[in-house]
Order: C-alpha cells, then structure tokens, then sequence
C-alpha cells in the first residue's frame, strides 16, 4: 500500500481522471455521425477516436483544438462524408460542456488540504480554462500539451511538469485514468502512480490502454483515493 504521507504534490491528468470525456466525446460525435447515417455504438466510437487521436499526436506538435477538428475529418474519410467547418469544431466547442465526474470535485476539496495539486493534461490552455471553472478548485501548476510542445506519452510532458513542481520524485504521486498516456510513461521516469480505473465495471475495448507497467495503486475513483488519503 502507498504511504500517502510522503507525498507533498498530487499531478492529474484531466479528461477521463477528473472531467468525464467519454460522454463529451459520445455528446459530441454521435449526432455528428447520426446526421450523416453512420450509427455506431458507444465503443466504436471511442476506440476510434482514440485511435486517430493517438496517430495525430505522435506526429509534429499541433494545438489540441487542430487535434480535433483533423479527428473529426478522418471520421468522414472512413465513413465516406464531408464535414461542415461547424461540425469539423464540434469536439472542441463542446469541451467547455464536459462536467466532472460525480466524485471529482469533492475529492478534489479534500485532497487539496494535504497536497499541492498540479494538472498534466494533453490539451490547450483556453479549452483547459473551460474545465478549471468546473473543478472548483485552485490547481498549484497547470501544464498543458500547448506549454510543452507535446502529447503525453511523452516524457517531455512529465518532465515541464517535475520541474514546475520542483519537488523530489519521491513526493510527487501522478494519478490518472490512461495507462497508455500517462502510467507507464510516469512510472518509467520513477513517480509512484495511482491508476483510476473508471472503466473497471465496463465490458468492451480498454479505451484507457493495456496495463503493461502495474501502477502502484488502482482505484475506481477519485473518492476512493481521497478516503484512502484521509486516512491516519
């Protein structure tokens, strides 16, 4: 079990860790989609999604907000539409929409009483702006893939974010809900890490990725983790 007393910052990742970007995404695509006769289930969608997502991120940095719309066009190249320039926004004007999972701001209150907290988030700074007025708490550090240049997994991304904490690495602990973006990457520069497993009760393809590097904790959720720090 992780002693949570030798920790001094919390690092998060955001969308699937805090904001809930499952039914941001499925808010956004699926009418998409509908309108141009393409009915695909929840799955489909988000194992595609993030599969394009995942391809445009390893090439040459471009801005989260260019991330999305090019996502949107090659759902039209593999179902054979043309998006509108409405349509080719849509993901990313609804960002400013995606709510906290129903856990997250609590924990968040409570966890901010004994850690400085910190997001590591492969998104824009604006877009990111939208989500902090929804998590109702002050982060210590914001980094964002606009600051780093970068897409986790990256490690350029973890390293912008240890030397903005600027604490040992044996008190930082990063917690998220993507293996692929963020536990291995983590874990392979030497943070502890606490995996949130969200789609543990769901059937279906991991979205999140294949634990191939074992985080030092999995939870279900961030209340799960709060409490667990909360304790003496």
């Amino acid at each position: 079990m992780i002693n949570f007393k030798q920790y001094k910052a919390l690092t998060f990742d955001c969308y699937g860790t805090l904001i809930d970007w499952e039914n941001g995404i499925l808010g956004a695509l699926k009418p998409l989609l509908l309108a141009h006769n393409t009915d695909l289930d929840d799955d489909q969608i988000l194992e595609l999604f993030a599969e394009f997502e995942a391809e445009l991120e390893k090439g040459d940095y471009i801005k989260y907000r260019e991330v999305l719309k090019t996502v949107v066009d090659k759902f039209g190249e593999q179902f054979g539409f043309e998006p509108t320039v409405k349509e080719l926004n849509s993901i990313a004007d609804s960002i400013q929409h995606w709510l906290p999972f129903p856990d997250t701001v609590e924990a968040l209150k409570m966890l901010k009483q004994k850690f400085r907290l910190v997001i590591i988030s492969n998104v824009d700074d604006d877009l990111f702006s939208f989500s902090a007025k929804h998590l109702e708490v002050e982060f210590d550090q914001i980094i964002t893939a606009e600051q780093a240049k970068s897409y986790k997994p990256s490690l350029n991304n973890f390293k912008l974010a240890i030397e903005r904490v600027d604490l040992p690495l044996e008190q930082i602990l990063h917690v998220a809900a993507s293996v692929y973006h963020d536990i291995v990457t983590a874990k392979s520069m030497g943070l502890s890490t606490v995996w949130v497993n969200r789609r543990a009760d769901k059937q279906g393809v991991n979205i999140t990725g294949a634990a191939v590097r074992q985080p030092d904790l999995e939870v279900p959720d961030l209340k799960t983790l709060a409490a667990l720090c909360s304790q003496k």
